[in-house]
């Protein structure tokens, strides 16, 4: 699925081409988009097919397409503080994405049936928190991965006000897919071959409304011999951040709103100037030329020829992290300081 986007040349590139289709219509999913580049979520040397509008799978390891996962944000209406849980949560590539949104007081669970896909996923989280820029720039909710299938969530689980799942639903699993979310929740999942947003007004009631046509591959149902029980999924519990941790997220929150939108910390250089290649091709043409008084049919070589064209300069901005000079700047024992870094590097 997808392909209704034209690829883009990185991940700026690709945002662009769903704005202006359409598949991103709100800022704060523009935001997140743009934060959380695709190509890391590939492995290496498939990087180059990251920002094609196209659904990628290698192993076990899947990500939808670029316009599927825009109308999924979209369609959640995400705010800050809400609960999510993510059925398939795959590379963690979404949950990531909504964490920016839903910040430090949501809660943000997911649920993959691949125990190398969870490490997989927690390795590019780990990987997005110690070395992205765009982590120091958003009050982030942390995705918490467990292994299991979704279809075997302990009864007693804790209801959400968000609920995506990244599988085909059948018909008779449609009703347990509801009953976990919240009254005033919203489900978006592929069921019939439509992504569907789901909103629960009731108790017992629910409003559907079809998004998109889609195709995916349904969930898979767990095996098991004559009388042997399933495997329970325990979804992570929902717990109250400590006062350090509360003292981290303001004291954060507090610098990034003190710093300036455009200050000190950006630099321009300037790049030399790209040209064109020049391309040249030969393409045989039919012709006539006069022989006496004769029209006679003759095939002629023709060389087609592109110029170099000067495309200009083209700057690039490089942004200080103005947060973390700020956090180095204070009168505090490094170790203090690595915590309020959440010791990243840079």
């Amino acid at each position: 699925m997808g392909g209704a986007v034209s690829a883009g040349e990185d991940n700026d590139d690709l945002i662009d081409n769903l704005k202006e289709a359409q598949y991103i219509r709100t800022d704060k999913v523009e935001q997140a988009f743009r934060a959380i580049d695709r190509g890391d979520y590939y492995l290496d040397g498939y990087r180059d097919s990251a920002y094609k509008d196209l659904a990628w799978k290698h192993g076990n390891i899947h990500l939808s397409a670029p316009c599927i996962y825009s109308e999924v944000m979209e369609a959640l209406k995400l705010q800050p503080g809400l609960s999510f849980l993510n059925l398939g949560s795959g590379t963690g590539y979404l949950s990531t994405m909504v964490g920016l949104i839903i910040g430090p007081f949501g809660v943000n669970h997911g649920v993959e049936l691949h125990k190398d896909v969870v490490e997989y996923a927690r390795e590019k989280l780990d990987d997005f928190i110690k070395n992205s820029d765009s982590f120091d720039k958003f009050e982030f909710c942390e995705p918490v991965f467990v292994v299991g299938n979704c279809l075997e969530i302990a009864t007693d689980s804790h209801l959400y006000d968000r609920i995506y799942c990244g599988a085909g639903v059948q018909k008779d699993h449609e009703n347990y897919m509801k009953v976990l979310l919240k009254i005033g929740g919203i489900l978006v999942m592929p069921i019939d071959d439509q992504l569907t947003q789901i909103t629960r007004t009731g108790q017992s009631s629910w409003d559907s409304k079809n998004i998109l046509a889609v195709s995916f591959a349904p969930l898979v149902q767990q095996g098991r011999g004559d009388g042997e029980k399933p495997d329970t999924v325990q979804l992570p519990p929902v717990t109250v951040r400590s006062l350090q941790d509360l003292s981290r997220i303001y004291i954060r929150r507090t610098l990034r709103s003190l710093a300036p939108d455009d200050g000190p910390g950006k630099t321009t250089q300037r790049v030399p100037q790209k040209r064109k290649r020049r391309r040249c091709r030969r393409r045989r043409i039919n012709t006539y030329v006069f022989v006496g008084n004769q029209l006679i049919p003759q095939m002629v070589e023709k060389l087609e020829e592109e110029e170099e064209r000067d495309i200009g300069d083209i700057e690039i901005i490089k942004q200080v992290n103005v947060l973390r000079d700020q956090i180095m700047a204070l009168p505090l024992p490094e170790s203090l300081k690595a915590y309020l870094l959440y010791f990243r590097e840079k």
